[in-house]
């Protein structure tokens, strides 16, 4: 039986969103790998993990949210590995199942975890899956050399639902250190506006996140950004080159909520980043 920390349950939530909506007519994201994983760590987590977090009534915003940033992201990994020769590393990778939704066959892959995530999800794959995974935080620098060592150019890192849960200057630091070490790649990852960080805004977000997760981990902004553009502030090679929020998908319902995409208020909330490493 594995036991989770409280910070790894929550790969827990974004698994089973997905298979949610998987499973709906017509399905947002189509997993098989996800469900097949799912299946397997009802026998391998504790009974009381799995009827707190994943035997519970979820949001379909929430559901919808997780399925459609998934969606948008394999879009990101596709694009990116279109011309052939890239490299996609994901970070805080969970319980994600990229690798087999990704269009190019065996594309070149790496995921990035906290160890008890990389071990339990070894042990759910069973044989080598076909990429390599790396069990250490993110915010441990050695990752970042053994990606290196294998290659500094042409490389993605995707990171959805990740540094807004990180300490600020923990992530800048990892920023400026992509930026140094690696050239001609892409960074995408998820971020919230910088007033959630903190106030009585971040304590409004914390409780609100706790009644919804069943979980205390991840309930709580810590890095944020008040527009794109300030990130390019952390090295001088790091340039925004698109940004993408929730409410630009056609396939959000209700429909009139598409109409949110033209006001910051509500897409520059929590939203995506892609930037370019010169």
């Amino acid at each position: 039986m594995s036991q989770l920390s409280a910070v790894s349950e929550t790969a827990l939530l974004t698994l089973k969103s997905r298979i949610i909506e998987s499973e709906k007519e017509p399905p947002l994201l189509i997993d098989p790998r996800g469900k097949e994983i799912l299946a397997k760590l009802q026998e391998r987590i504790p009974a009381e993990t799995w009827e707190r977090l994943l035997n519970r009534k979820f949001s379909p915003t929430l559901t919808s949210y997780i399925a459609l940033r998934a969606r948008k992201y394999d879009a990101y990994a596709n694009e990116f590995l279109r011309d052939g020769n890239g490299l996609v590393v994901s970070l805080g990778c969970g319980f994600d199942t990229r690798f087999w939704r990704i269009a190019t066959k065996d594309p070149n892959y790496m995921e990035v975890d906290l160890p008890e995530v990389i071990k339990l999800k070894q042990e759910l794959l069973g044989t080598d899956p076909g990429y390599q995974m790396i069990a250490c935080s993110v915010l441990d620098h050695r990752w970042i050399s053994d990606t290196a060592a294998i290659q500094n150019d042409k490389v993605l890192f995707l990171a959805e639902g990740l540094f807004m849960y990180l300490p600020e200057k923990e992530v800048k630091a990892l920023f400026r250190k992509l930026a140094t070490t690696f050239h001609n790649s892409q960074l995408v990852f998820e971020t919230v506006h910088r007033k959630y960080t903190r106030g009585l805004r971040k304590k409004m977000v914390e409780l609100k996140m706790k009644r919804n997760a069943g979980t205390s981990a991840g309930s709580a902004y810590t890095y944020g950004l008040r527009r794109a553009e300030d990130m390019e502030q952390y090295a001088d090679n790091l340039k925004v080159s698109e940004e993408w929020s929730y409410f630009e998908e056609p396939d959000l319902k209700p429909k009139f909520m598409q109409y949110l995409k033209h006001v910051k208020a509500f897409s520059r909330t929590q939203w995506t980043i892609k930037a370019s490493i010169a």
